[in-house]
């Protein structure tokens, strides 16, 4: 495994066939990139998720339409948990369909990626701790989540955290950026992060004041209306526009 750079690609953050990834011999938190050994064209490699976080903290109900839909309450302040590291993989990886529950649940999302080790942070002093931002999809066992008194376990399960294609570092507006998540080419969400109740800026500085964030830690800032099931067989895919496109299968746990 390696951390690397992908350069080529289009305005919309899509590969062309001339996009290339380019390995570094640091991880992505360095202040310098050092290059290591050839470029090598991107459809020679496998993507993996493009970090490993410690920690991933998934904002809930930060999308007025979505608490509509769910009939949850919206909160003055932004409300969070936690998803575990290991739910975290790639593009392209399997999101395995648990026999534990009966209904599994799409959630697109934009992910922040912290690049410092950072504590309180003011609104004002938020960009210099953002490495930059991915697509997320915050997959969530339903039946799990209204049935238990808390959402560790129906948000917790592994691959339920598929994070890529690679983190965007320019060329994405967080503030306005269309979101769409697809489930076999039908188009189940569509919005906007202009539509966030809370924003990033408010959003990251908000959690690092209750807990350290360490280069690398993953926040997933909301997901717009549209949810709905999946099923084993089904390709769930979310596009942010400038980011590009997080691909996954759902598949049935052996």
């Amino acid at each position: 495994m390696v951390f690397g750079l992908v350069e080529g690609l289009d305005a919309a953050g899509d590969p062309t066939p001339e996009t290339e990834f380019a390995p570094i011999a640091s991880h992505p938190y360095a202040p310098e990139l050092i290059p290591l050994g050839p470029r090598i064209p991107l459809s020679e490699v496998k993507l993996l998720a493009p970090v490993l976080p410690s920690k991933v903290i998934a904002v809930a109900r930060n999308y007025a339409d979505h608490a509509q839909e769910t009939g949850a309450e919206v909160h003055s302040e932004p409300q969070f948990f936690l998803k575990p590291s290991t739910s975290v993989v790639g593009t392209g990886a399997p999101v395995v369909y648990p026999p534990t529950t009966s209904r599994v649940d799409h959630e697109g999302e934009l992910a922040i990626v912290i690049s410092r080790l950072c504590k309180s942070v003011p609104v004002e002093r938020v960009p210099d701790v953002i490495l930059g931002f991915t697509c997320a999809n915050d997959v969530s066992a339903r039946d799990l989540q209204q049935r238990d008194d808390q959402w560790g376990r129906a948000k917790g399960f592994d691959t339920f955290c598929p994070l890529g294609p690679w983190i965007a570092t320019t060329e994405v507006d967080p503030a306005s950026s269309h979101l769409v998540c697809e489930v076999n080419g039908e188009v189940r969400q569509s919005g906007s992060t202009a539509d966030m109740l809370h924003g990033i800026a408010e959003l990251v500085a908000f959690i690092s004041d209750v807990m350290t964030l360490l280069p690398g830690d993953v926040i997933l800032t909301g997901t717009p209306a549209g949810i709905g099931p999946v099923v084993p067989g089904d390709l769930m895919e979310v596009t942010i526009a400038g980011i590009g496109t997080l691909s996954n299968p759902v598949v049935l746990r052996d």
